[in-house]
Protein backbone atom coordinates (compact mmCIF):
# COMPACT_ATOMS: atom_id res chain seq x y z
CA UNK A 1 0.00 0.00 0.00
CA UNK A 2 1.71 3.41 -0.79
CA UNK A 3 2.12 6.10 1.25
CA UNK A 4 1.53 9.28 1.11
CA UNK A 5 2.05 12.81 3.02
CA UNK A 6 -0.55 14.49 4.64
CA UNK A 7 -0.90 17.71 6.76
CA UNK A 8 -3.76 18.07 9.26
CA UNK A 9 -6.14 21.28 9.45
CA UNK A 10 -7.51 21.47 13.40
CA UNK A 11 -10.59 23.86 13.49
CA UNK A 12 -11.81 24.53 16.84
CA UNK A 13 -15.65 26.08 15.79
CA UNK A 14 -17.46 27.04 18.51
CA UNK A 15 -20.53 24.82 17.54
CA UNK A 16 -18.07 21.71 16.32
CA UNK A 17 -14.65 20.68 16.37
CA UNK A 18 -13.27 19.13 12.90
CA UNK A 19 -9.70 17.37 11.92
CA UNK A 20 -9.37 17.65 8.34
CA UNK A 21 -6.64 15.54 6.68
CA UNK A 22 -5.13 17.66 3.27
CA UNK A 23 -2.82 15.96 0.77
CA UNK A 24 0.09 18.15 -0.38
CA UNK A 25 -1.82 19.26 -3.36
CA UNK A 26 -4.67 20.05 -1.26
CA UNK A 27 -7.17 17.50 -1.73
CA UNK A 28 -9.00 16.22 0.93
CA UNK A 29 -8.10 12.93 2.09
CA UNK A 30 -10.00 12.41 5.23
CA UNK A 31 -12.10 14.42 7.32
CA UNK A 32 -14.36 14.28 10.84
CA UNK A 33 -16.21 16.72 13.26
CA UNK A 34 -17.56 16.84 16.60
CA UNK A 35 -20.52 18.75 17.64
CA UNK A 36 -20.07 20.98 21.14
CA UNK A 37 -22.65 22.39 23.12
CA UNK A 38 -22.74 25.94 23.68
CA UNK A 39 -24.23 26.39 27.59
CA UNK A 40 -26.63 29.56 27.86
CA UNK A 41 -27.53 31.32 30.93
CA UNK A 42 -29.78 33.60 31.73
CA UNK A 43 -27.62 36.74 32.54
CA UNK A 44 -26.39 36.16 29.30
CA UNK A 45 -23.49 33.55 29.86
CA UNK A 46 -22.27 31.57 27.62
CA UNK A 47 -19.82 28.84 28.30
CA UNK A 48 -18.08 25.68 26.73
CA UNK A 49 -16.56 22.97 28.65
CA UNK A 50 -12.82 23.21 27.97
CA UNK A 51 -12.54 19.73 28.74
CA UNK A 52 -14.99 18.22 26.35
CA UNK A 53 -13.24 20.27 23.58
CA UNK A 54 -10.04 19.01 23.89
CA UNK A 55 -12.22 15.40 23.54
CA UNK A 56 -13.81 16.54 20.45
CA UNK A 57 -10.33 17.18 19.17
CA UNK A 58 -8.80 13.82 19.86
CA UNK A 59 -11.99 12.12 18.82
CA UNK A 60 -11.53 13.95 15.47
CA UNK A 61 -8.34 12.77 15.11
CA UNK A 62 -8.36 9.79 15.91
CA UNK A 63 -11.13 9.47 13.06
CA UNK A 64 -8.96 11.04 10.82
CA UNK A 65 -6.04 8.58 11.37
CA UNK A 66 -7.89 5.80 11.18
CA UNK A 67 -8.74 7.18 7.49
CA UNK A 68 -5.98 7.18 6.26
CA UNK A 69 -3.54 5.19 8.50
CA UNK A 70 -0.46 4.44 6.34
CA UNK A 71 0.07 8.28 5.73
CA UNK A 72 2.81 10.00 6.98
CA UNK A 73 1.64 13.15 8.79
CA UNK A 74 3.95 15.89 8.00
CA UNK A 75 2.59 18.65 10.52
CA UNK A 76 -0.79 19.31 11.88
CA UNK A 77 -2.36 22.85 12.07
CA UNK A 78 -4.28 24.89 14.23
CA UNK A 79 -6.75 27.02 14.10
CA UNK A 80 -10.29 28.23 16.68
CA UNK A 81 -12.87 30.32 18.09
CA UNK A 82 -11.60 33.26 19.16
CA UNK A 83 -11.90 35.55 22.13
CA UNK A 84 -13.10 34.80 25.46
CA UNK A 85 -11.80 33.85 28.63
CA UNK A 86 -9.75 30.24 28.25
CA UNK A 87 -8.06 30.02 31.88
CA UNK A 88 -6.28 27.20 33.09
CA UNK A 89 -4.21 26.55 36.37
CA UNK A 90 -0.55 25.84 36.88
CA UNK A 91 -1.04 22.11 36.29
CA UNK A 92 -2.74 23.09 32.99
CA UNK A 93 -6.13 22.35 34.31
CA UNK A 94 -9.29 24.79 33.33
CA UNK A 95 -9.79 26.44 36.42
CA UNK A 96 -13.85 27.55 34.69
CA UNK A 97 -15.50 27.14 32.21
CA UNK A 98 -14.29 28.79 29.08
CA UNK A 99 -16.44 31.89 28.92
CA UNK A 100 -16.59 31.85 25.20
CA UNK A 101 -16.81 35.02 22.31
CA UNK A 102 -20.47 34.79 22.52
CA UNK A 103 -20.83 35.67 26.24
CA UNK A 104 -22.96 38.72 27.29
CA UNK A 105 -22.75 39.17 30.80
CA UNK A 106 -20.86 41.87 30.78
CA UNK A 107 -22.54 43.83 28.75
CA UNK A 108 -22.75 46.49 31.37
CA UNK A 109 -19.14 47.05 31.52
CA UNK A 110 -18.95 47.16 28.04
CA UNK A 111 -21.53 50.50 28.61
CA UNK A 112 -19.55 51.73 31.01
CA UNK A 113 -16.04 51.08 29.32
CA UNK A 114 -17.38 53.66 26.60
CA UNK A 115 -18.58 56.00 28.51
CA UNK A 116 -15.35 56.28 30.87
CA UNK A 117 -12.82 56.19 28.06
CA UNK A 118 -11.01 52.57 28.73
CA UNK A 119 -12.77 51.57 25.16
CA UNK A 120 -10.97 54.55 23.67
CA UNK A 121 -7.74 53.36 25.03
CA UNK A 122 -8.54 49.24 23.79
CA UNK A 123 -8.60 50.47 20.53
CA UNK A 124 -6.08 53.42 19.88
CA UNK A 125 -3.94 50.60 21.69
CA UNK A 126 -4.92 47.70 20.30
CA UNK A 127 -7.53 48.27 17.61
CA UNK A 128 -9.75 46.46 18.80
CA UNK A 129 -13.69 47.87 19.57
CA UNK A 130 -15.33 46.51 22.93
CA UNK A 131 -17.74 43.89 23.53
CA UNK A 132 -18.57 41.82 26.25
CA UNK A 133 -16.90 38.63 24.87
CA UNK A 134 -13.54 40.24 25.04
CA UNK A 135 -10.68 39.08 27.20
CA UNK A 136 -9.70 42.18 29.13
CA UNK A 137 -14.09 42.57 29.37
CA UNK A 138 -13.80 39.58 31.08
CA UNK A 139 -11.11 39.33 33.30
CA UNK A 140 -12.29 42.78 35.18
CA UNK A 141 -15.78 40.67 35.56
CA UNK A 142 -14.60 37.61 37.19
CA UNK A 143 -11.86 39.62 38.93
CA UNK A 144 -14.98 40.93 40.55
CA UNK A 145 -17.44 38.57 40.64
CA UNK A 146 -15.02 35.00 41.34
CA UNK A 147 -11.40 36.52 42.44
CA UNK A 148 -10.87 32.98 43.45
CA UNK A 149 -10.52 32.08 39.62
CA UNK A 150 -8.04 34.43 38.87
CA UNK A 151 -6.08 33.74 41.55
CA UNK A 152 -6.00 30.44 40.15
CA UNK A 153 -4.71 30.60 37.12
CA UNK A 154 -1.97 30.86 35.36
CA UNK A 155 -2.30 31.00 32.11
CA UNK A 156 -4.69 32.30 29.36
CA UNK A 157 -5.01 30.03 26.41
CA UNK A 158 -7.17 31.06 23.60
CA UNK A 159 -9.16 28.13 21.83
CA UNK A 160 -6.37 26.97 19.80
CA UNK A 161 -3.51 27.84 21.77
CA UNK A 162 -5.82 25.49 24.54
CA UNK A 163 -5.88 22.75 21.74
CA UNK A 164 -1.46 23.19 21.28
CA UNK A 165 -0.98 22.84 25.00
CA UNK A 166 -2.85 19.67 25.27
CA UNK A 167 -1.09 18.44 22.28
CA UNK A 168 2.28 19.60 22.88
CA UNK A 169 2.41 20.73 26.38
CA UNK A 170 3.33 24.20 25.55
CA UNK A 171 1.56 27.74 26.34
CA UNK A 172 2.47 29.86 23.35
CA UNK A 173 0.20 32.71 21.65
CA UNK A 174 0.32 34.31 18.38
CA UNK A 175 0.19 37.97 16.77
CA UNK A 176 -3.47 37.62 15.75
CA UNK A 177 -4.99 36.12 19.27
CA UNK A 178 -2.79 38.39 21.03
CA UNK A 179 -4.19 41.48 19.63
CA UNK A 180 -7.17 40.23 21.43
CA UNK A 181 -5.80 40.98 24.69
CA UNK A 182 -3.33 43.70 25.79
CA UNK A 183 -1.00 43.86 22.28
CA UNK A 184 0.00 47.02 20.97
CA UNK A 185 -0.73 46.41 17.27
CA UNK A 186 2.24 49.28 16.08
CA UNK A 187 4.91 48.19 18.89
CA UNK A 188 3.87 44.29 18.35
CA UNK A 189 4.49 43.97 22.26
CA UNK A 190 2.03 43.58 25.49
CA UNK A 191 1.31 47.06 26.49
CA UNK A 192 1.55 47.69 30.15
CA UNK A 193 0.69 51.44 29.74
CA UNK A 194 -3.31 49.69 28.29
CA UNK A 195 -3.24 47.43 31.11
CA UNK A 196 -2.92 50.21 33.30
CA UNK A 197 -5.08 52.33 32.08
CA UNK A 198 -8.11 49.54 32.22
CA UNK A 199 -6.72 49.05 35.95
CA UNK A 200 -5.89 45.01 35.31
CA UNK A 201 -1.68 45.24 35.36
CA UNK A 202 -1.87 42.16 37.01
CA UNK A 203 -3.91 40.63 34.42
CA UNK A 204 -0.41 40.68 31.89
CA UNK A 205 0.65 37.58 34.28
CA UNK A 206 -1.51 35.22 32.43
CA UNK A 207 -0.22 36.40 28.86
CA UNK A 208 1.69 32.95 26.79
CA UNK A 209 4.67 34.34 25.05
CA UNK A 210 4.02 35.48 21.37
CA UNK A 211 5.49 33.53 18.58
CA UNK A 212 5.02 33.56 14.81
CA UNK A 213 1.62 31.93 12.86
CA UNK A 214 3.73 29.61 10.98
CA UNK A 215 6.58 29.24 13.48
CA UNK A 216 6.85 25.73 15.66
CA UNK A 217 4.47 25.02 18.59
CA UNK A 218 6.01 22.30 19.37
CA UNK A 219 5.66 18.16 19.08
CA UNK A 220 2.94 16.12 19.83
CA UNK A 221 3.58 14.42 23.46
CA UNK A 222 3.56 10.97 24.05
CA UNK A 223 0.27 11.53 26.34
CA UNK A 224 -1.33 13.39 23.66
CA UNK A 225 -0.72 10.40 21.01
CA UNK A 226 -2.42 7.79 23.10
CA UNK A 227 -5.57 9.74 22.92
CA UNK A 228 -5.15 11.20 19.24
CA UNK A 229 -3.74 8.29 17.48
CA UNK A 230 -1.15 10.62 15.70
CA UNK A 231 2.30 9.75 16.33
CA UNK A 232 4.28 11.09 19.02
CA UNK A 233 7.15 13.71 17.64
CA UNK A 234 5.04 14.95 14.69
CA UNK A 235 5.49 18.95 14.46
CA UNK A 236 2.57 21.15 15.97
CA UNK A 237 2.06 24.81 14.01
CA UNK A 238 0.92 27.85 16.18
CA UNK A 239 -1.54 29.17 14.21
CA UNK A 240 -4.11 31.91 14.14
CA UNK A 241 -7.31 32.97 15.21
CA UNK A 242 -9.79 31.29 13.24
CA UNK A 243 -11.16 34.45 11.05
CA UNK A 244 -7.46 35.44 10.32
CA UNK A 245 -6.51 31.83 9.30
CA UNK A 246 -8.99 31.78 6.35
CA UNK A 247 -6.67 34.12 4.50
CA UNK A 248 -3.90 31.71 3.97
CA UNK A 249 -6.30 28.89 3.48
CA UNK A 250 -7.82 31.45 0.25
CA UNK A 251 -4.53 32.53 -0.72
CA UNK A 252 -5.05 35.81 0.45
CA UNK A 253 -1.45 36.83 1.85
CA UNK A 254 -0.53 40.17 0.14
CA UNK A 255 -1.75 44.03 1.06
CA UNK A 256 -5.04 44.83 -0.17
CA UNK A 257 -6.56 40.73 -0.26
CA UNK A 258 -9.50 40.74 1.54
CA UNK A 259 -12.35 37.80 1.78
CA UNK A 260 -15.72 37.21 3.59
CA UNK A 261 -16.77 34.67 6.02
CA UNK A 262 -20.47 33.70 7.26
CA UNK A 263 -20.60 30.71 10.17
CA UNK A 264 -21.49 31.07 13.23
CA UNK A 265 -20.55 35.55 12.51
CA UNK A 266 -20.12 37.35 9.97
CA UNK A 267 -16.82 38.85 8.90
CA UNK A 268 -15.31 41.47 6.44
CA UNK A 269 -11.52 41.51 6.16
CA UNK A 270 -8.66 43.04 4.41
CA UNK A 271 -4.96 42.99 4.46
CA UNK A 272 -3.31 46.30 5.45
CA UNK A 273 0.68 47.14 5.24
CA UNK A 274 -0.18 48.47 8.52
CA UNK A 275 -2.27 50.34 11.38
CA UNK A 276 -2.30 53.53 10.18
CA UNK A 277 -3.94 52.57 6.75
CA UNK A 278 -7.02 51.37 8.47
CA UNK A 279 -10.35 52.69 6.35
CA UNK A 280 -12.61 52.91 9.58
CA UNK A 281 -12.22 54.16 13.21
CA UNK A 282 -15.30 51.27 13.99
CA UNK A 283 -12.97 48.63 12.59
CA UNK A 284 -10.62 46.22 14.59
CA UNK A 285 -7.24 44.89 13.36
CA UNK A 286 -5.12 42.54 13.98
CA UNK A 287 -1.51 41.87 13.94
CA UNK A 288 -0.84 38.94 11.35
CA UNK A 289 2.86 38.39 12.48
CA UNK A 290 4.19 39.38 8.91
CA UNK A 291 6.05 42.57 9.42
CA UNK A 292 3.58 45.53 10.03
CA UNK A 293 0.98 44.23 8.38
CA UNK A 294 -2.50 43.87 9.99
CA UNK A 295 -6.08 42.64 9.18
CA UNK A 296 -8.78 45.44 9.21
CA UNK A 297 -12.16 43.91 10.11
CA UNK A 298 -15.54 43.85 11.00
CA UNK A 299 -17.01 40.80 12.94
CA UNK A 300 -20.86 41.18 12.92
CA UNK A 301 -22.41 38.74 15.25
CA UNK A 302 -25.15 38.21 12.16
CA UNK A 303 -23.87 34.69 11.19
CA UNK A 304 -25.57 31.54 10.69
CA UNK A 305 -27.51 31.39 13.93
CA UNK A 306 -30.46 33.53 12.46
CA UNK A 307 -30.56 30.66 9.58
CA UNK A 308 -30.71 27.63 11.88
CA UNK A 309 -32.95 29.79 13.75
CA UNK A 310 -36.08 30.43 11.26
CA UNK A 311 -35.73 26.79 10.09
CA UNK A 312 -37.08 25.83 13.65
CA UNK A 313 -39.41 28.18 14.15
CA UNK A 314 -40.87 27.50 10.19
CA UNK A 315 -40.54 23.82 11.92
CA UNK A 316 -38.61 22.70 8.68
CA UNK A 317 -36.37 21.11 11.02
CA UNK A 318 -36.75 17.97 8.97
CA UNK A 319 -36.01 19.56 5.77
CA UNK A 320 -32.79 19.69 3.47
CA UNK A 321 -31.33 23.52 3.23
CA UNK A 322 -31.51 22.58 -0.72
CA UNK A 323 -35.39 22.00 -0.25
CA UNK A 324 -35.19 25.51 2.11
CA UNK A 325 -33.59 27.37 -0.27
CA UNK A 326 -36.30 26.09 -3.09
CA UNK A 327 -38.21 27.88 -0.46
CA UNK A 328 -37.03 30.84 -0.78
CA UNK A 329 -36.73 30.81 -3.97
CA UNK A 330 -40.52 31.40 -4.41
CA UNK A 331 -40.70 34.58 -2.88
CA UNK A 332 -39.02 37.71 -5.01
CA UNK A 333 -35.93 39.60 -4.44
CA UNK A 334 -36.78 42.05 -1.59
CA UNK A 335 -38.97 39.58 0.08
CA UNK A 336 -42.07 41.41 -0.93
CA UNK A 337 -41.29 44.23 1.39
CA UNK A 338 -40.31 42.54 4.63
CA UNK A 339 -37.12 43.06 6.63
CA UNK A 340 -35.70 41.19 9.07
CA UNK A 341 -33.02 42.43 11.39
CA UNK A 342 -30.60 39.43 12.08
CA UNK A 343 -29.55 40.70 15.36
CA UNK A 344 -30.08 37.56 16.98
CA UNK A 345 -27.21 36.91 19.41
CA UNK A 346 -27.90 37.34 22.88
CA UNK A 347 -24.65 39.77 23.09
CA UNK A 348 -25.98 42.09 20.61
CA UNK A 349 -23.58 43.45 17.74
CA UNK A 350 -20.79 44.62 17.55
CA UNK A 351 -20.24 45.75 13.66
CA UNK A 352 -20.40 47.95 11.99
CA UNK A 353 -22.26 49.63 15.12
CA UNK A 354 -21.66 48.29 18.87
CA UNK A 355 -24.82 47.71 20.97
CA UNK A 356 -25.24 45.51 23.29
CA UNK A 357 -28.76 45.48 23.68
CA UNK A 358 -29.43 44.87 19.71
CA UNK A 359 -32.21 42.58 19.22
CA UNK A 360 -33.80 40.70 16.15
CA UNK A 361 -36.99 41.51 14.35
CA UNK A 362 -39.07 41.48 11.71
CA UNK A 363 -41.22 44.56 9.67
CA UNK A 364 -43.11 45.17 6.59
CA UNK A 365 -45.13 41.76 7.40
CA UNK A 366 -48.75 41.76 6.76
CA UNK A 367 -51.89 39.14 7.00
CA UNK A 368 -50.74 38.87 3.26
CA UNK A 369 -47.22 37.81 4.05
CA UNK A 370 -46.40 33.94 3.01
CA UNK A 371 -43.80 31.62 4.28
CA UNK A 372 -41.45 32.35 1.91
CA UNK A 373 -41.17 35.55 1.99
CA UNK A 374 -40.40 35.37 5.71
CA UNK A 375 -37.77 32.92 4.92
CA UNK A 376 -36.06 34.68 2.27
CA UNK A 377 -35.92 37.83 4.36
CA UNK A 378 -34.10 36.32 6.63
CA UNK A 379 -31.13 35.13 4.13
CA UNK A 380 -31.40 38.92 2.89
CA UNK A 381 -31.21 40.20 6.31
CA UNK A 382 -27.95 38.25 6.74
CA UNK A 383 -26.37 39.51 3.63
CA UNK A 384 -27.49 42.99 4.34
CA UNK A 385 -25.49 42.98 7.46
CA UNK A 386 -22.51 41.51 5.78
CA UNK A 387 -22.90 44.62 2.97
CA UNK A 388 -23.05 46.93 5.36
CA UNK A 389 -19.73 45.88 6.32
CA UNK A 390 -18.69 45.80 3.06
CA UNK A 391 -19.46 49.92 3.23
CA UNK A 392 -18.09 50.48 5.60
CA UNK A 393 -14.31 49.17 4.94
CA UNK A 394 -15.09 49.99 0.97
CA UNK A 395 -14.10 46.53 -0.45
CA UNK A 396 -14.37 47.30 -4.39
CA UNK A 397 -13.96 44.49 -6.85
CA UNK A 398 -14.32 40.74 -6.21
CA UNK A 399 -16.07 39.40 -3.24
CA UNK A 400 -14.13 36.08 -1.83
CA UNK A 401 -16.12 33.92 0.47
CA UNK A 402 -15.78 31.19 2.74
CA UNK A 403 -17.68 29.41 5.64
CA UNK A 404 -20.60 27.18 5.99
CA UNK A 405 -22.94 30.40 5.25
CA UNK A 406 -22.02 30.81 1.73
CA UNK A 407 -22.17 26.90 1.22
CA UNK A 408 -25.81 28.25 0.41
CA UNK A 409 -25.86 29.70 -3.38
CA UNK A 410 -28.95 31.89 -2.65
CA UNK A 411 -26.73 34.07 -0.25
CA UNK A 412 -23.96 34.07 -2.50
CA UNK A 413 -26.84 35.09 -5.30
CA UNK A 414 -28.25 38.21 -2.88
CA UNK A 415 -24.73 38.82 -1.81
CA UNK A 416 -23.79 39.34 -5.84
CA UNK A 417 -27.05 40.64 -6.83
CA UNK A 418 -27.24 43.32 -3.86
CA UNK A 419 -23.65 44.74 -4.14
CA UNK A 420 -23.55 44.69 -8.13
CA UNK A 421 -20.01 42.82 -7.52
CA UNK A 422 -18.28 39.27 -8.60
CA UNK A 423 -18.77 36.70 -5.81
CA UNK A 424 -15.92 34.58 -5.82
CA UNK A 425 -16.47 30.81 -3.75
CA UNK A 426 -14.25 28.10 -2.90
CA UNK A 427 -15.03 25.21 -4.54
CA UNK A 428 -13.71 22.41 -1.73
CA UNK A 429 -14.91 23.55 2.09
CA UNK A 430 -12.66 23.56 4.85
CA UNK A 431 -11.05 27.27 4.48
CA UNK A 432 -9.95 27.58 7.95
CA UNK A 433 -8.20 24.21 8.21
CA UNK A 434 -7.19 24.76 5.63
CA UNK A 435 -5.61 27.72 6.65
CA UNK A 436 -3.87 26.31 9.40
CA UNK A 437 -2.40 23.38 7.61
CA UNK A 438 -0.92 25.98 5.26
CA UNK A 439 0.52 27.59 8.57
CA UNK A 440 1.52 24.11 9.59
CA UNK A 441 3.58 23.36 6.43
CA UNK A 442 5.79 26.21 6.92
CA UNK A 443 5.88 25.81 10.99
CA UNK A 444 7.34 22.44 10.06
CA UNK A 445 9.50 23.14 7.08
CA UNK A 446 7.64 21.17 4.37
CA UNK A 447 7.28 24.84 2.80
CA UNK A 448 9.48 27.72 2.18
CA UNK A 449 7.19 30.62 3.10
CA UNK A 450 3.08 31.06 3.60
CA UNK A 451 2.51 32.25 -0.26
CA UNK A 452 4.44 28.82 -1.46
CA UNK A 453 2.31 26.55 1.05
CA UNK A 454 -0.66 28.17 0.29
CA UNK A 455 -0.03 27.41 -3.08
CA UNK A 456 0.58 23.84 -2.66
CA UNK A 457 -3.07 23.46 -0.73
CA UNK A 458 -5.15 25.93 -3.65
CA UNK A 459 -8.56 24.40 -4.42
CA UNK A 460 -10.56 25.34 -7.67
CA UNK A 461 -12.96 28.67 -7.14
CA UNK A 462 -16.49 29.23 -8.56
CA UNK A 463 -18.28 32.42 -9.57
CA UNK A 464 -21.83 34.16 -8.96
CA UNK A 465 -22.35 37.03 -10.99
CA UNK A 466 -24.48 40.56 -10.28
CA UNK A 467 -28.16 40.27 -11.70
CA UNK A 468 -28.58 44.03 -13.14
CA UNK A 469 -32.26 43.52 -12.59
CA UNK A 470 -31.96 42.52 -9.10
CA UNK A 471 -29.68 45.44 -7.65
CA UNK A 472 -32.01 48.51 -7.73
CA UNK A 473 -34.68 46.23 -5.71
CA UNK A 474 -32.14 45.43 -3.71
CA UNK A 475 -30.79 48.91 -3.16
CA UNK A 476 -33.52 50.66 -1.88
CA UNK A 477 -34.79 47.49 0.14
CA UNK A 478 -31.40 47.85 1.66
CA UNK A 479 -31.85 51.01 2.62
CA UNK A 480 -35.27 50.30 4.00
CA UNK A 481 -33.18 48.49 6.11
CA UNK A 482 -31.06 50.27 7.70
CA UNK A 483 -33.63 53.15 8.39
CA UNK A 484 -35.69 50.53 10.09
CA UNK A 485 -32.64 49.35 12.07
CA UNK A 486 -31.75 53.41 12.95
CA UNK A 487 -35.75 53.72 14.30
CA UNK A 488 -35.98 50.66 16.07
CA UNK A 489 -32.67 51.19 18.08
CA UNK A 490 -33.51 53.68 20.25
CA UNK A 491 -36.17 50.63 21.76
CA UNK A 492 -33.99 48.18 22.36
CA UNK A 493 -32.63 48.77 25.88
CA UNK A 494 -36.51 48.48 26.89
CA UNK A 495 -36.98 45.21 24.99
CA UNK A 496 -33.91 44.08 26.48
CA UNK A 497 -35.00 44.61 29.85
CA UNK A 498 -38.64 43.12 29.27
CA UNK A 499 -37.37 40.01 28.09
CA UNK A 500 -35.18 39.88 31.29
CA UNK A 501 -38.20 40.51 33.35
CA UNK A 502 -40.53 38.18 32.03
CA UNK A 503 -38.01 35.11 32.37
CA UNK A 504 -37.35 36.15 35.81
Amino acid sequence: MSTEKIVIGVDGGTTAVKAVAFDLSGGIRATHHESIPVNYGKRGEAEQDMEAIWQGVASCLREVRAQCPDDDVVAIGLTGQGDGAWLVDEAGVPTRPAATWLDGRAASRVNEWVSSGKADKVLETSGTTVFGGLFPVLYEEFKETDPDVIARSATHLYCKDWLRYRLTGERLTDYTEASRTFLNVSTMEYSQDMAEALGMPDALRLLPPIVPSDGPGGVVTEDAAAETGIPAGTPVGVGMIDIAVTGPGLSAVNDGEGWLILGTTGFVGALLPNAAARRSQVSMVLATGRGTQVLEFLVPMTGTPNLDWIRQVLGFGDRTWDDIEVEARTAPPGSGGVVYLPYASPGGERAPFLDTAASASWMGMSLTTPTSQVLRSVYEGVAFSLIECIDTLEMKGDLVVSGGGFRSKLLCEILADATGQRVIRQEAPEAGARGAAVLALVSAGAAPDVAAAAEMLKTGMEEYLPNPHNYEMYRRTHEVYVAARKAIQPVWPQMRSLRHESEA
